[in-house]
């Protein structure tokens, strides 16, 4: 049941906390959720790799290595379909698409579509650009530390090649 939320006529440092305390909880929330599932996904691709590599099944380390990728991008529209509800609850945006687009606009920090908040909601915007900035970070330290990983199955799997040959 969306929320109902009064809109000031001018500045107010009322209006202007209420939409910090709001975009804060959401930053929250997504951070949450996008910390657990990273790990939930770091901790698998560990697993199986180190499984992969015990029996030396390095296409598989390869394969495995992809599918995280993937999750991750799944993982970050997830998030902005997330910026979306929550604009949609607070009534601040009128439709779906329209809630869908300004939050990947601002989650992805292209700034593509126009600001369509309500006046005195601006600076939810601000927010859902920090929620990108730190996830899309978070992401890449963890896809540089999965590559090590990766780089150790191509070397070991080209080393076997290299020595099946010279026999």
């Amino acid at each position: 049941m969306p929320v109902t939320l009064p809109t000031p006529s001018g500045f107010s440092l009322i209006f202007l906390f209420i939409d910090i305390i709001c975009g804060i909880i959401g930053l929250t929330i997504i951070l949450v959720f996008h910390g657990s599932t990273l790990n939930h996904i770091v901790i698998r691709f560990e697993r199986l790799t180190q499984q992969n590599l015990t029996h030396k099944q390095y296409n598989r380390i390869f394969f495995h290595f992809y599918v995280a990728f993937i999750l991750f991008a799944l993982v970050h529209i997830s998030e902005i379909f997330m910026w979306s509800g929550i604009l949609l609850w607070l009534n601040l945006i009128p439709n779906a698409t329209q809630a869908i687009l300004f939050s990947g606009s601002c989650y992805t920090t292209i700034g593509f579509i126009q600001d369509v908040l309500p006046e005195g909601w601006k600076s939810i915007a601000f927010f859902i650009a920090f929620t990108g900035l730190f996830s899309l970070a978070w992401t890449t330290s963890v896809m540089i530390g999965m590559t090590a990983l990766y780089k150790q199955a191509t070397h070991l799997k080209h080393s076997i090649k290299k020595q099946s040959t010279e026999k």
